[in-house]
């Protein structure tokens, strides 16, 4: 599949389940076998249990992740002893969490392994960057989740692939629609390169930029507190940088109390923004505009259309509505022939 060569150009990717059960341990079998046919040094990890036999919550039979002989892997301390591979410890954790320290190890033979890896973004970002320098891997994949969005921060993995389905919606419009929301997210344009050079460095706070470009601390430490900034200090300001959470209240309080017409609202990257896709689009009509420092690169959009339930959406027609509404590839991998 033409994503793939994507990957190739790529030293970190995350993937990421819109609900569970949409395909993304397949997703993940399917990406680390026509990887290592490209004879890259790969690395994976899971920032969950992954690659359980039986869906924890559901009940239902789950894919478990099949390794190839020269990978490397991150996993916990009690799920590496249930390991069905033969591997080399290469390195332990200092921290302890509660399935004990995090085992990174190398896969010697083809086998089956449980992953459940560094959970914290700064663990993630460490445990990528050793691999990277220490043993001089080409690629880092993350399993994630969307319940931890920030891992599939641009801080943290170059690039992105999705995954939904009929888990989430048996209705194929509001299945595209609702991906289609999330993608809206991941797609959001970057800040101009002025206000890039202003705030590249700023990681805590809420600021305030006026029209000559002067960078004022409107000093409350979150988006919940933006009550307490005066209107006339609001009314000076034709930006605002939330280093934290953009929610709902933060931007009511913006379209109750000024005029948003051009006015920016930018955030580090799209998982920082938790406001209902009402209140964005409620801002966004009367002229504001939200902006980002970083923007993710989502190469594609994988999708199962079998639910949980046995019912099964039409894949063809899936995909073919999902692409044309966010003009992103989009993938059946089963139906286009992947086997475990």
């Amino acid at each position: 599949m033409p994503f793939v060569q994507e990957i190739l150009k790529c030293r970190s990717l995350s993937i990421v389940g819109l609900e569970k059960n949409t395909g993304k341990t397949e997703c993940f079998n399917y990406l680390i076998k026509r990887l290592s046919n490209k004879s890259l040094s790969i690395a994976v990890t899971s920032i969950g249990l992954d690659g359980e036999r039986i869906d924890s919550v559901t009940g239902t039979k789950k894919p478990e992740i099949y390794l190839r002989e020269g990978i490397f892997f991150a996993t916990s301390e009690k799920l590496y002893k249930q390991r069905k591979i033969l591997s080399e410890v290469v390195g332990i954790s200092d921290s302890t969490g509660s399935l004990g320290r995090i085992i990174t190890a190398r896969a010697l033979a083809c086998g089956k392994v449980m992953l459940a890896g560094p959970t914290g973004t700064s663990d993630l970002k460490q445990w990528m960057e050793e691999m990277r320098i220490k043993y001089k891997l080409s690629l880092c994949i993350v399993d994630g989740a969307l319940s931890r969005m920030s891992l599939a921060s641009p801080t943290v993995s170059e690039a992105m692939i999705l995954t939904t389905g009929a888990s989430l919606s048996l209705n194929i419009n509001h299945l595209v629609q609702k991906t289609g929301r999330l993608v809206d997210l991941v797609r959001l344009p970057l800040t101009s390169a002025n206000t890039f050079a202003t705030l590249e460095n700023v990681h805590s706070g809420i600021w305030g930029i006026t029209k000559d470009s002067e960078l004022i601390n409107l000093k409350i430490s979150s988006a919940l507190e933006i009550e307490q900034v005066e209107t006339v200090i609001l009314q000076t300001m034709v930006a605002v940088f939330i280093s934290g959470a953009l929610t709902d209240r933060f931007l009511n309080v913006l379209i109750n109390r000024i005029n948003v017409d051009g006015f920016e609202l930018i955030v580090r990257d799209f998982t920082k923004i938790f406001a209902d896709h009402r209140t964005i689009f409620n801002f966004q009509r009367r002229g504001g505009k939200i902006r980002v420092l970083q923007r993710s690169n989502l190469i594609a959009v994988c999708v199962n259309p079998a639910s949980p339930t046995g019912a099964v959406l039409n894949s063809e027609l899936l995909c073919s509505e999902l692409e044309n509404e966010i003009k992103v590839p989009v993938y059946d991998i089963i139906k286009d022939g992947y086997e475990a």
